[in-house]
């Protein structure tokens, strides 16, 4: 059993910046990635930032330069920061990971959405 939780989302004026945290608890041995994905009514979800348990991390060129993915493993949480946010980056945003629940099984799970509003 795993499940993720994330967090951080809001309303943000043009230019601001936000914090979104993904925490994964539950039964499990190790998170091999952790990814951040967003979507908007209507669209496809969209890859937004992967990050691999070896550092690897790699970022939607609509956001590349804006935002940071990291990961802590002594916490099981990933974060996702983002600056200079645009009207367009407006979305539920979601957190995906891959989990080992044992050795050779893998699990992937999916948080329920934070909602990151870019207004004025």
């Amino acid at each position: 059993q795993v499940q993720l939780a994330e967090s951080g989302g809001g309303l943000v004026q043009p230019g601001g910046s936000l914090r979104l945290s993904c925490a994964a608890s539950g039964s499990f041995v190790s998170i091999n990635f952790m990814d951040w994905y967003r979507q908007v009514v209507g669209k496809e979800r969209e890859l937004v930032a992967r990050i691999t348990d070896d550092g690897t991390k790699n970022y939607a060129d609509s956001v590349k330069d804006r935002f940071i993915i990291s990961r802590d493993d002594a916490k099981n949480t990933v974060y996702l920061q983002m600056d200079s946010l645009k009207p367009e980056d407006t979305a539920v945003y979601y957190c995906n990971a891959k989990a080992r629940v044992r050795i050779g099984r893998y699990v992937e799970v999916w948080g329920q959405g934070t909602l990151v509003t870019v207004s004025s």
